[in-house]
């Protein structure tokens, strides 16, 4: 057998076990095949062609996602909801074709879509959705998912079709509990789990994962007419793609209903999610007719379930600190069967949710997937209480670092105060070192779990002790990436403290207060002196703000961060000085998008020139600033008699003119 026929018998045998699951040989004999297959294009490396199976297996690394424009707009749907909005969906294509329709009922797959693009038969680039209109090429990862034909049975001089990747059941649980031996944090369901694969950088993470795919409607093609729906699906499978199931076509939009509840009751028999049913027209000449809107085809309607309720215990109430210190409640069932998936937990949002709803640990309750995806309690059923339920109450406390909660007026939030509670750390870290904060260069998210991980850092203060030879032995970084690093975070100790302050992540304190409150009292220490009365009679410092700061300062876990900071060499004091300019005095207010710059630049320039920027519109304003698009600012400033000047007039105004 040379290696031609070697590879044709491994794509054979590929299309029945992952395409057809009609396997005809044993996973060993498979796989000896396989590395028969690696052994001989290892010794003839000029044999290896673009559609061997050797090439699915990832490995490559990309510095990012180029970017990809649809040629042919990837579209959403509509959705409805009811049988009512079907009906009503096939009168009126039913009225603008003036004839009779089929329609086609598929499944809705929950996944990510994504475009495979094919010349001559061969598969050359595939690319997220995106937006519709620019996607990126994630053509390495989707290689890795086998059943993706790396060649298609007719050489077609072009092919662009448009699928739905998703992540088996299977797949899921197996990634999952990989993710909890090697202690990471799980994914939450199957379809973040498939694009968080997707986008992997790694393409052999990417086929680690296993990942699947459904095909379900040609975008352009040629060499080839196709004149219904269900003739290119049938079409598509010929070539050797797995194609989306369930297709039965209807000849009446009553019919086409019933097969939406019929796929509706199979639902928990599937090994994939589903989020809907899509009703479409099969004939393509009736589609062109019928057209678009700008965002979705007149031809699909996508109807969306109702969400499954079942009944369960409630066992115990657990609160659990998110990223933001944001202090969630969540309960802890017996388990049960949701929407195809087994849920011993679900969330409670906040304690006026469960104030509201009467919820006691030890309650009978019903529960549903909030959107198919989130399980959350919806009610009681009160009349199987015992009287042994209890009450839950909030901790007075952070679980996690034991700091202080606090919880503001009008806000259903509890939160912790603690700056170095570890479980809103890595989103601290991020902050600090983000560009409107101390701009530490190269300090990216990836970069900040990677020094968690590897214990490198606790707190944001240990960023200022890392030195080159020990961030230079983490895995891909190398010295160079090093030594700029660390370069980059010695550079931030000179930083202004305006940008100390914004980088602290005091609630309320966004970088144009930050810079306000810098210029007012000039040194962080006068800043934390200051009380709730001096902050809040500063112009454009509320009283929301200087409780918040005041809350801050007065936590000694925050206090011992910013003398560890102190510690290390950061600047404390004001560098910058009141701008004296033409726009001394004056206030200006900025809304809509202007044509050649962004609303940062322009604060900038109002500043340099000794002005000043609000955020609302009042009797105090001199002028607005506005663009495209301008909103309720505008309409307010207009009912003040306040002067609106554009882009141009801005312009003259800097220049003298």
């Amino acid at each position: 057998m040379n290696i031609d026929e070697l590879r044709e018998l491994i794509n054979y045998h590929s299309n029945l076990y992952y395409t057809l699951d009609e396997p005809q040989i044993s996973d060993f004999e498979y796989d000896e095949l396989m590395n028969k297959l690696k052994q001989l294009e290892k010794e003839n490396p000029e044999l290896i062609t673009p559609d061997s199976p050797t090439q699915r297996i990832g490995g490559q690394v990309l510095d990012g996602f180029e970017k990809v424009t649809h040629t042919v707009q990837m579209q959403s749907l509509n959705d409805v909801f009811d049988r009512e909005s079907v009906v009503e969906f096939g009168k009126k294509t039913e009225a603008a074709v003036d004839g009779n329709v089929e329609y086609i009922t598929e499944l809705k797959i929950d996944g990510l879509s994504v475009s495979l693009e094919y010349r001559n038969g061969y598969f050359f680039r595939g690319s997220t959705r995106g937006d519709g209109i620019t996607g990126e090429d994630v053509t390495e990862n989707l290689k890795t998912i086998r059943n993706i034909p790396l060649k298609i049975k007719d050489a077609l001089p072009y092919l662009e079709v448009r699928g739905e990747v998703f992540m088996p059941h299977a797949s899921f649980n197996a990634l999952n509990k990989l993710q909890e031996e090697t202690e990471q944090k799980p994914f939450k369901n199957p379809r973040n789990a498939a694009a968080g694969s997707l986008r992997q950088l790694d393409s052999s993470i990417a086929a680690q994962r296993k990942l699947d795919i459904f095909v379900f409607n040609i975008q352009q093609i040629e060499g080839k007419e196709i004149s219904t729906h269900k003739e290119g699906l049938e079409y598509l499978a010929y070539l050797g793609f797995k194609t989306i199931p369930e297709i039965p076509v209807s000849s009446d939009i009553e019919d086409a209903f019933a097969e939406v509840e019929r796929i509706g009751d199979m639902r928990d028999s599937l090994d994939f999610d589903i989020d809907g049913a899509v009703i479409k027209v099969n004939s393509l000449a009736q589609r062109e007719i019928l057209g678009s809107t700008a965002k979705c085809p007149k031809w699909a309607v996508a109807y969306k379930y109702p969400p499954e309720i079942k009944e369960t215990k409630l066992l115990d109430i657990v609160v659990q600190v998110g990223r933001t210190g944001v202090l969630t409640p969540n309960a802890v069932l017996e388990s049960v069967r949701l929407a195809g998936t087994t849920v011993s937990r679900a969330t409670l949002h906040n304690i006026d949710y469960i104030q509201e709803k009467d919820i006691r640990i030890g309650d009978t309750v019903l529960v549903q997937k909030a959107g198919d995806i989130i399980p959350e309690v919806v009610s009681v059923v009160t009349n199987k209480r015992t009287g042994e339920e209890s009450v839950f109450k909030m901790p007075q406390r952070c679980p996690v670092c034991g700091a202080a909660v606090y919880r503001e007026d009008g806000e259903a939030a509890v939160r912790c105060t603690g700056s170095a509670c570890s479980a809103q750390l890595a989103r601290n870290i991020i902050h600090f070192a983000s560009r409107d904060a101390m701009d530490i260069e190269g300090l990216g998210p990836a970069l900040v779990e990677k020094l968690l991980e590897n214990g490198l850092i606790s707190s944001v203060c240990d960023l200022y002790k890392l030195d080159v030879e020990t961030v230079a032995g983490l895995d891909k970084m190398g010295m160079k990436s090093a030594e700029n690093l660390v370069s980059a975070i010695e550079k931030s100790k000179k930083n202004d403290l305006s940008r100390l302050i914004f980088a602290l992540g005091i609630r309320h304190v966004g970088a144009r207060n930050a810079k306000i409150l810098a210029m007012h009292f000039l040194t962080l220490d006068a800043l934390m002196d200051a009380d709730e009365e001096s902050i809040s009679s500063i112009d454009e410092i509320g009283t929301v703000i200087a409780k918040s700061l005041v809350n801050f300062f007065n936590q000694s876990q925050n206090v011992q961060m910013i003398e560890n900071l102190r510690e290390s060499g950061l600047n404390f004091k004001c560098n910058e000085s009141v701008s004296e300019g033409i726009f001394t005095g004056k206030t200006f207010v900025l809304t809509g998008t202007l044509p050649s710059m962004t609303r940062s630049e322009a604060s900038k320039l109002i500043s340099d020139n000794g002005g000043k920027v609000s955020s609302s519109v009042s009797k105090k304003t001199h002028y607005v600033l506005a663009g495209e698009d301008a909103g309720s600012k505008l309409d307010k400033a207009n009912a003040l008699g306040i002067t609106v000047i554009t882009e141009d007039e801005f312009k003259n105004m800097l220049s003298g003119r």
